[in-house]
């Protein structure tokens, strides 16, 4: 079976909103485009080359879609090597702007399309960026693996990877790095529900149960 696996860079307080540069996501007035750069070092390269190294199809909302039809094909470089022949899916309702090449619509029901991709014979699919897309894959029980870069910054605002009305989920650490840089590389697994508990041992005081009443 084929693994869907959502790959972003992200800050300290969640946002993945233009990490390439400054023309590349400026929307709500985000002014910090481009805060990846300075924290690239052999490290963090190497878990790129890594990332790459092995068959995939990309997995684009349409945004990014477009960010990377505007640059990749034309760009001489490892990366663009590997995206331009790459087989590409794409959620949109325009599928017949999709320009880039081997690209395809998902087509008007994205979850049962995946699904079947899923149980087909091909390479693993990859997602990058794409913040709508993970949400509603991850509603669906469909992203197998997370795969982090977490810069130390906090931005303050701009798009953020798990906000309001994500799906509770668990995962599992298999894999982490750090680079020199302070960028912590991080790869989960999916590992099924939440599991709950409780450090509180004994009866609550009568201090206790009286905040439990005030609750709000």
């Amino acid at each position: 079976m084929r693994k869907i696996i959502a790959a972003t860079f992200v800050s300290l307080d969640g946002v993945m909103q233009a990490p390439g540069g400054p023309e590349e996501d400026p929307v709500g007035g985000f002014k910090f485009g481009g805060w990846t750069f300075h924290y690239f070092d052999e490290v963090a390269g190497v878990a790129m080359d890594e990332l790459f190294s092995k068959p995939f199809a990309l997995l684009l909302g349409r945004r990014t879609y477009d960010i990377f039809a505007a640059y990749w094909p034309y760009q001489k470089d490892p990366i663009a090597d590997a995206f331009n022949p790459a087989t590409k899916y794409v959620a949109t309702h325009r599928p017949d702007t999709l320009t880039w090449q081997n690209t395809q619509s998902l087509g008007p029901d994205i979850v049962a399309t995946l699904r079947r991709l899923k149980q087909e014979d091909g390479p693993d699919l990859l997602i990058q960026g794409s913040g709508n897309l993970i949400q509603t894959l991850l509603a669906n029980g469909l992203i197998d693996e997370i795969r982090l870069m977490i810069f130390p910054l906090l931005l303050g605002k701009g798009k953020r990877l798990f906000g309001d009305g994500t799906m509770p989920a668990a995962f599992k650490l298999i894999k982490s790095q750090a680079s020199s840089t302070g960028v912590i590389m991080a790869t989960y697994e999916r590992s099924g529900e939440i599991k709950v508990g409780s450090f509180v041992t004994g009866e609550p005081s009568e201090a206790e149960l009286e905040r439990r009443r005030n609750w709000k």
